[in-house]
């Protein structure tokens, strides 16, 4: 499955987890240091949805709950 939506274009990108160790300066420590750095994707929540289509017809499509939620479709 791909996780791209069809309303949105939304699509899984490319990022990255920072791990720190150490008690920052603010909060009476000597300040944090970069330990790791991960490499990881960020997906978009998609899910299966069957979409009232303005034609009238009724489509099952892989939808954004980002876009479910602003009102770009109607569920049918």
């Amino acid at each position: 499955m791909s996780r791209i939506c069809a309303i949105t274009g939304k699509r899984p990108t490319k990022g990255g987890r920072i791990i720190r160790k150490g008690l920052t300066k603010k909060s009476g420590g000597i300040g944090t240091s970069l330990v790791k750095n991960t490499r990881r994707k960020f997906r978009p929540n998609v899910q299966r949805i069957r979409v009232k289509l303005p034609s009238g017809e009724v489509k099952r499509m892989w939808v954004s709950v980002k876009a479910i939620k602003a009102g770009l479709v109607t569920k049918a």
